[in-house]
């Protein structure tokens, strides 16, 4: 401990009298040679050396809040933290104490700082914020004018200085007297029509009795009766026409009477509503276009200029939504440009209104007309792209898309895709596995037209849905196992139904999969396990499947959204009825099955990019009629990087059971038809693209139904699948049967593509014996303790 002391006087100098070297001694010898390392680190990093004379470092300041009155005041604690925003300038950043980026800059302007320090300082250093910087009586000004605004008149607000030799900060008071809160709120109104309008608006004003006098609140309120009038056709309306004025003369008790009205001698042509006296649009609009002498269409009182036809006239027509003679709405204009440009052939949509030369008409209102200026994107595109991909079952490699597109093909907004792709993986999460590759590539036909087919867009106000048809075909080669070909076909519909909610249905959605080249060694799977040759064996896949989308990620404002999603897949019954209850049809054995999911998760954002996510899952396939399981492809699996990351790609479940093999059967064992799953992340930034997260998942797969054995079934089949519908069998200890592991992860980020790195540990094995499941993650247990996932895109 001598030796300690003496270097610790060494490094800390006079300081070293502040350590207690009895608390030090009673340590167990690594804590303590550990705790002395901790502060040498510290010391190392002391700016203090580098303050120069007649500065103090500013440290920060601190504002207390007293009320003269205990009275409760509403809303006190967004007054608070409002007022802490007030409190500058900020202090130079530490971490764990330590002023990192400050010793960086200070370390940066010796003579000869070297390349390391200059590097440092480049990309974290940060320029010292001294006591002589700061501006308390402005701070204070600042502080009684915020008081002031939020409806704490006369308070007191002073500063004082708590410094050391080289370090200061400033500890702010304020004294809040009671608030001065509202007893009545009055339109003062006169003749103009416009009043009548601003008190229809006034039905859903904020402005109660007994609120507290808030100037914040005014001016929200003065927009928001200005965005209502804009729907009311008043075109010229301005916020700053409004004017409240508070009264406290007839009360001695801190109330106050609140007035609203028009400012004097504002110009007619402001508080007139307007009517849309002609419209005319442009479907083929460059910039310099001269349109003089082009051909004029009219339909429904709407003409359409085009040189040549480009969008017929009739099918642009109804994505219009104001009219001649209406009364001007902002709200309709945002909603026909939405309209406009969802149709997917136009990059610009510009509208825009002229007032006419008559100021108002007979009955008091102003005259517009609406000019719709439309930018075509380019007719015909191919796009390249190569990719690296990762799949859900652990298969990554190199894969190239090309894309091609031709955009308004027959002159009514639909669009031609045509997308072929080609990929090589190897599965790099599994061990066991690590010697499978697959070769695929595909190639899909879309033709989307942007109307809901046979119906009319004008019934959907938001956005009008899309009418896709689909013609598509796959292939795919794993080795050592089989070759797979599947071709599918879909006639459906998608739409937004506001900003948040997206749907898709797809009334007829046909699938069919033709298994072929299957190796000896997949065979032996197959005569292993009935259960996975049940799920392969019916091929042929026709029903309808409908999603459900509600996002509020879309919105960056909220700080607590949501995600929910959740889809339906139903699947042979109408297959059933044109078989006339035949097990075929067209020669193949075709599915019955009805299958549900739904995904929810919740957001919690703060500062900056930090987000707590909770997840839920869930999802349910119940085969019937035709069919005793479910389709390889309609299963559920667990485990994986965008499942519980603290297990093997497919490896957890159904229930307790695992394969007794270590070969590759282990990658088609584990499925079944139930799925709950779990996840809490935190995700926080670490250095520019650099992000990080520390996570925790939970969940499994079960079987609820019984796959049928074929006669002359072998005796290990049939012990097998009995074993799987035993352990794998959903029941009352189900939440014992949860697998749950935690780990951390790096990602990088680079503009919305993401590269994930994460490494999870199990805490909860469900197939090992009941009492053996718990286990300390990182450090117990056997090669499986730490699982590395390696992944395209966040989790969730």
């Amino acid at each position: 401990m001598t030796k300690f002391k003496n270097l610790l006087y060494h490094i800390l100098g006079s300081k070293a009298e502040r350590v207690d070297f009895k608390i030090l001694e009673s340590l167990p010898s690594m804590i303590s040679v550990s705790a002395l390392s901790l502060l040498i680190v510290l010391s190392s990093c002391s700016v203090e050396k580098f303050i120069p004379e007649g500065e103090a470092l500013y440290t920060g300041a601190e504002l207390q809040t007293k009320l003269v009155d205990d009275a409760e005041v509403n809303g006190l604690k967004s007054v608070k933290t409002e007022l802490n925003t007030l409190l500058q300038p900020q202090p130079n950043s530490q971490l764990l104490g330590m002023r990192l980026g400050l010793y960086y800059h200070y370390k940066a302007q010796q003579e000869k700082p070297g390349f390391l320090n200059e590097w440092l300082n480049k990309k974290f250093g940060e320029e010292p914020v001294y006591l002589s910087q700061t501006n308390p009586e402005r701070v204070e000004e600042l502080i009684l004018n915020r008081l002031d605004n939020r409806g704490f008149f006369y308070s007191k607000v002073e500063s004082e200085v708590d410094s050391t030799q080289k370090f200061a900060k400033i500890k702010y008071s304020a004294e809040l007297p009671k608030p001065y809160t509202m007893e009545r709120f009055e339109l003062q109104k006169d003749s103009l029509p416009i009043y009548d309008a601003i008190e229809e608006t006034l039905t859903e004003s904020p402005f109660k009795k007994g609120e507290r006098f808030d100037l914040s609140l005014m001016k929200f309120e003065r927009q928001r009766i200005d965005n209502e009038l804009k729907q009311k056709g008043y075109y010229n309306f301005n916020p700053d026409f409004l004017i409240f004025e508070a009264d406290t003369n007839r009360y001695d008790n801190r109330k106050f009477d609140l007035f609203l009205r028009l400012k004097s001698q504002v110009p007619q042509r402001y508080v007139i509503p307007y009517a849309i006296d002609s419209i005319t649009v442009y479907p083929k609009y460059t910039v310099g276009d001269t349109t003089e002498l082009a051909e004029s269409n009219v339909v429904n009182d709407i003409a359409f200029i085009q040189n040549e036809e480009y969008f017929k006239p009739e099918q642009l027509e109804p994505y219009i939504l104001f009219e001649e003679g209406q009364a001007y709405n902002a709200q309709t204009a945002r909603l026909t440009s939405n309209r406009l440009s969802a149709i997917g052939s136009y990059k610009f949509v510009n509208i825009q209104f002229a007032e006419t030369d008559t100021t108002a008409t007979n009955d008091g209102m102003g005259s517009l007309n609406a000019d719709l200026y439309l930018s075509p994107l380019t007719k015909r595109s191919i796009r390249t792209e190569l990719q690296a991909v990762t799949k859900s079952n652990g298969f990554a490699g190199p894969g190239i898309t090309v894309a091609y597109s031709n955009r308004n093909l027959f002159r009514g907004g639909e669009t031609l895709s045509i997308i072929g792709n080609f990929q090589y993986a190897t599965q790099l999460s599994s061990s066991d596995n690590q010697n499978l590759s697959s070769i695929g590539g595909g190639l899909k036909t879309d033709l989307t037209i942007p109307r809901l087919v046979p119906f009319s867009p004008s019934r959907f106000k938001y956005a009008v849905p899309k009418t896709k048809i689909s013609l598509g075909a796959d292939f795919l080669n794993r080795s050592k196992l089989y070759s797979l070909t599947s071709f599918n076909t879909s006639f459906g519909y998608t739409w937004n139904a506001n900003k948040y909610v997206y749907h898709e249905l797809n009334p007829i959605s046909v699938n069919y999969v033709n298994l072929t080249n299957t190796t000896e060694e997949f065979e032996a799977i197959l005569d292993k396990n009935p259960f996975l040759r049940r799920s392969f064996e019916q091929q042929f896949i026709a029903g309808l499947t409908y999603g459900f989308t509600y996002n509020e990620l879309v919105d960056e404002d909220k700080t607590h959204p949501i995600f929910v999603s959740t889809s339906l897949d139903i699947a042979g019954n109408m297959l059933g009825l044109l078989s006339g209850g035949n097990e075929t049809v067209f020669g193949l054995e075709y599915a019955q099955y009805a299958k549900a999911d739904v995904d929810f998760r919740y957001y919690f954002r703060w500062a900056k990019e930090q987000t707590l996510i909770a997840r839920m899952y869930a999802g349910w396939g119940i085969p019937y009629g035709n069919s005793s399981t479910l389709p390889f492809v309609k299963q559920f699996f667990s485990g994986g990087p965008y499942s519980v990351r603290a297990f093997k790609i497919r490896s957890l479940g159904p229930g307790t059971f695992t394969s007794e093999s270590d070969d590759s059967t282990t990658f088609f064992d584990q499925s079944g038809n139930l799925s709950l799953e779990a996840n809490l992340e935190y995700r926080f930034p670490i250095f520019s693209y650099l992000k990080g997260a520390i996570f925790a998942d939970a969940g499994n797969v079960w079987l609820t139904t019984e796959a049928d054995i074929p006669e002359g079934e072998s005796e290990e089949g049939i012990a097998f699948n009995e074993r799987l519908q035993t352990e794998g069998k959903f029941g009352k200890d189900w939440a014992k049967e949860l697998g749950v592991g935690v780990g951390f992860g790096l990602r990088v980020d680079i503009q919305s593509f993401v590269i994930r790195l994460d490494l999870a540990s199990p805490i909860r094995v469900p197939y090992l014996p009941e009492g053996e499941r718990s286990r300390t993650p990182f450090f117990g247990g056997g090669d499986d303790n730490l699982i590395f996932n390696f992944a395209i895109g966040y989790p969730f």
